[in-house]
């Protein structure tokens, strides 16, 4: 499916983009609250500022994905794949991320209050400067996880180890 065909579709009324290919589209800005993506590959998708506010992206594919500035309240992203994706200053308030891959993903600056991170792989990932105030972190795996200025975390669950960089910016020593 291409962006533009995702957009007239959206335009027209749908909201059932379950399982669609749209990787490396092109949907700068664009609003698309309360999509069903579950199970698309929006791999290397260009997304940023767009609104997918209570969206449904469980098990959607958005490897390397550029997600900047990009609204996720209260959007269900249970089990996704976000390697490597850019979503710095992105607001994930509320959202459903259990047992997400987040590995090396940037959440510099981003807005994870109420966030549900448990078991999630945040390994590699940075969230310098971020929100976590209430975010459930129980079981996530923050090994080479950088943390530094982020706010209100409560690490009490989550596996930590010495390659972990804390709110403080120090290492625990083990």
């Amino acid at each position: 499916m291409s962006a533009e065909e995702l957009l007239a579709e959206y335009a027209s009324g749908r909201r059932d983009f379950r399982e669609v290919d749209l990787s490396q589209a092109y949907l700068f800005e664009c609003n698309l609250q309360d999509a069903d993506f579950q199970g698309s590959n929006l791999s290397r998708i260009y997304m940023p500022y767009a609104n997918l506010g209570r969206a449904n992206l469980q098990k959607a594919i958005l490897h390397g994905a550029e997600l900047s500035n990009t609204r996720f309240q209260s959007v269900n992203l249970t089990d996704v794949d976000l390697t490597q994706a850019n979503l710095f200053r992105a607001d994930l308030r509320n959202c459903q991320l259990q047992r997400a891959n987040l590995f090396s993903a940037n959440f510099q600056s981003a807005d994870l209050r109420n966030a549900d991170l448990s078991f999630a792989d945040l390994c590699g990932a940075n969230l310098d400067s971020s929100n976590l105030d209430q975010a459930k972190l129980i079981g996530a795996k923050l090994s080479r996880c950088t943390l530094f200025r982020a706010q209100s975390v409560d690490l009490d669950g989550a596996e930590v180890d010495s390659t972990t960089v804390f709110p403080d910016g120090h290492r625990f020593e083990f």
